[in-house]
């Protein structure tokens, strides 16, 4: 989808830039990682260490991949849309509301969508890449701000900046119920329910983090209990089976008791390598 964006003429004091100073250091360092994982032929190994690997994240504890995840692109043409919509919409907010408070809004959409997207594929292994939770959580933020401005479809097609957000908003929404589709819809919807949280109520960081903790500790207290009671089954049926060698002796075992205690056996040494 291709859009211009149209400013009324005198309505601004300053001096227009290319690029603002939040806005030249995202893009920059967006386009230098892609340069370098592009170079490097590597995506095999960056995508699962430094993107969204909802299943790593919650049970290996890789708590950095819900903020580097927004810094890795999946192609040439995902970098450049984000980074061409970041720029065009972003690039007044930042005017608006100074560069600290800008990149403030920019990784909480970031990062609370990629939050929120582990909530709904908690054991998924796929890793997901991209900027596009935070620029929807901008996107959100522009149409909300300035509802009125008028954005051109395909430079021909003028449209309200509101009823645009809310088209790209509802596009993503039913996209979400698509389970072929590569992008990850969820995260772009969740970016701009956190911007427009963000945008109505300040963010209680201390209370947000304490929530994230909670439902990591959660999450691996649940796994070593199931762990626990995998390993209790296994031992009591090597028990059982143990006892009947002592009464009847090993010739006494069936095909499948022998296969039960040579599988288990496995998997306990394996615990134990691992505890």
């Amino acid at each position: 989808m291709k859009y211009q964006f149209q400013s009324n003429p005198g309505e601004f004091s300053y001096k227009p830039t290319l690029f603002t100073n939040a806005i030249k250091v995202l893009v920059s360092v967006n386009f230098g990682i892609f340069v370098l994982q592009t170079l490097s032929n590597a995506e095999g190994l960056f995508f699962p260490l430094f993107g969204l690997v909802p299943r790593m994240v919650w049970s290996e504890l890789m708590i950095w991949q819900p903020f580097t995840y927004l810094f890795f692109h999946g192609g040439i043409w995902h970098v450049l849309i984000n980074m061409f919509v970041l720029w065009m919409f972003g690039s007044e907010l930042e005017r608006l509301w100074g560069k600290s408070h800008f990149l403030k809004f920019y990784f909480v959409t970031g990062v609370g969508s990629g939050l929120l997207t582990m909530l709904f594929s908690l054991q998924s292994i796929t890793p997901i890449v991209g900027a596009s939770g935070a620029v929807y959580g901008v996107l959100l933020a522009y149409g909300l701000t300035y509802p009125n401005r008028q954005i051109y479809l395909y430079g021909i097609i003028p449209i309200k900046s509101i009823w645009f957000v809310i088209g790209i908003g509802m596009i993503a929404f039913m996209s979400s119920f698509n389970n072929i589709s590569q992008v990850s819809h969820i995260t772009h919807l969740s970016g701009m329910l956190i911007g427009y949280l963000m945008l109505k109520r300040p963010v209680e960081w201390s209370s947000l983090w304490f929530s994230i903790r909670k439902r990591t500790l959660e999450y691996r207290v649940v796994q070593e209990e199931k762990k626990a009671t995998y390993r209790q089954k296994i031992e009591k049926d090597i028990d059982i089976i143990l006892d009947k060698i002592n009464r009847e002796g090993f010739d006494s075992l069936s095909k499948k008791e022998q296969d039960s205690l040579y599988k288990g056996s496995r998997s306990l040494s394996r615990h134990k390598k691992k505890d």
